[in-house]
């Protein structure tokens, strides 16, 4: 589960992570209340005005604006609220921006220059450790600095057996070419950042940039975060923080339905049981000469309320051709998803498009006479083979 920045630094800030402070806001009048408080905690007139929304690369769409005062700071506001930000992680389409973070400026003059770093926390499934990915090359896209100058970038593997020690914060802090005050701050900032991850159960932490500020402290300028959907039900604090607007609508109701669905760009609807299923579906789908819209896993309960669900979500796509619904009855007899099938075709009524139904295993040859005897245009299969065909005849 994604969350906003705001959200993701006010857990860093938790635990003991410095951020750079911020005030939300959602509405227009609140703007001048908001700014001045800032103002008056911070001592400075200068405001950073930041889109919330759950994509990356805001300024280069415009959602990151500076202010040098309360006036600027409410045009830049009233800019950026409700506008449409296109960014290269949202698509052509943008997202709608409900909500700015009103930000101290933090790239304020003193002794030193400030400097900008990147770190992230997340897992390394190869070797089944945390690890900590870093770099001096802050506030760039780590995937350029990745192909540029690979380098330069550092990764720091953590035991979860044994958790990050301190010598490897201060292993951190040394190769980012820090010293002195500067040095004892990131130590901290990286233990703190890594208990929040660990803490959380999160997948991934990434603060781009990390900022050593021209008086050598160490902060969050930048945070995104992501919890681990597995885990949530042992932080109903953090399920709070989900902000269904961010999320693809068809998405949501899936989730409403315990349906794992993922949209795709394909013609060929696909409603499965398990995901290894799914995976080889999408394959035959392919094979066949079409291309499946979606990963559509109805799970092992499949049932007429669940098959309806997944019917409504499919068919909203409008590039669907043809539906293929693949089940394997082992746990759920094939008769009894067939019925499903039936009774949720009625219930949606008119549906324009091919419906291809293969079932195998458990009670299969009784569960294709109910579709081949239902009346409906409904076409079954047993093999594979069979369904793979059916869904090239439809696609071609």
């Amino acid at each position: 589960m994604n969350i906003h920045e705001y959200q993701a630094k006010n857990i860093l800030k938790s635990y003991g992570v410095a951020i750079q402070e911020g005030v939300v806001v959602d509405n227009i009048a609140h703007i001048e209340t908001a700014v001045k408080r800032l103002q008056a905690d911070t001592g400075t007139d200068w405001v950073v005005v930041k889109a919330q929304i759950h994509a990356g690369g805001r300024g280069k769409g415009g959602g990151v604006k500076l202010a040098k005062n309360l006036d600027e700071a409410k045009q830049r506001v009233q800019d950026i609220l409700g506008m449409q930000l296109i960014t290269p992680q949202t698509g052509p389409e943008g997202k709608k921006v409900n909500k700015v973070l009103i930000a101290q400026d933090v790239y304020y003059p003193g002794e030193n220059e400030p400097k900008e770093f990147y770190m992230s926390v997340l897992l390394d499934r190869s070797k089944q450790q945390n690890v900590i990915i870093y770099t001096t090359e802050g506030g760039m896209d780590i995937e350029e600095v990745a192909e540029k100058t690979p380098e330069l970038i550092h990764k720091e593997w953590i035991d979860p057996a044994v958790g990050l020690q301190g010598f490897q914060a201060r292993k951190i802090a040394f190769n980012l070419g820090l010293s002195g005050r500067a040095m004892k701050q990131m130590v901290k900032f990286v233990l703190s950042l890594y208990k929040a991850y660990d803490d959380t159960d999160s997948s991934m932490f990434e603060i781009n940039p990390v900022l050593k500020t021209s008086d050598d402290k160490i902060i969050a300028v930048d945070a995104k975060v992501n919890l681990d959907d597995n885990a949530l039900y042992r932080h109903h604090d953090l399920m709070e923080l989900r902000d269904i607007s961010e999320e693809d609508p068809t998405e949501v109701v899936a989730k409403e339905h315990d349906l794992n669905y993922v949209k795709l760009d394909g013609n060929v609807g696909c409603m499965v049981n398990g995901a290894g299923l799914a995976m080889a579906t999408m394959d035959i789908i392919k094979l066949s000469g079409g291309e499946p819209a979606n990963f559509l896993d109805v799970g092992g309960g499949a049932n007429a309320q669940t098959v309806e669900a997944g019917f409504k979500i499919i068919l909203k796509d409008p590039n669907v051709r043809a539906i293929l619904i693949n089940i394997f009855g082992g746990i759920v007899r094939c008769d009894r998803v067939a019925n499903g099938v039936v009774e949720a075709y009625k219930n949606i009524g008119q549906i324009n498009v091919p419906i291809i139904v293969r079932l195998q295993g458990t009670n299969a040859e009784e569960a294709k006479e109910i579709i081949d005897n239902s009346g409906l245009q409904v076409q079954s299969a047993i093999l594979l083979k069979e369904a793979a065909e059916l869904v090239k005849v439809a696609v071609a």
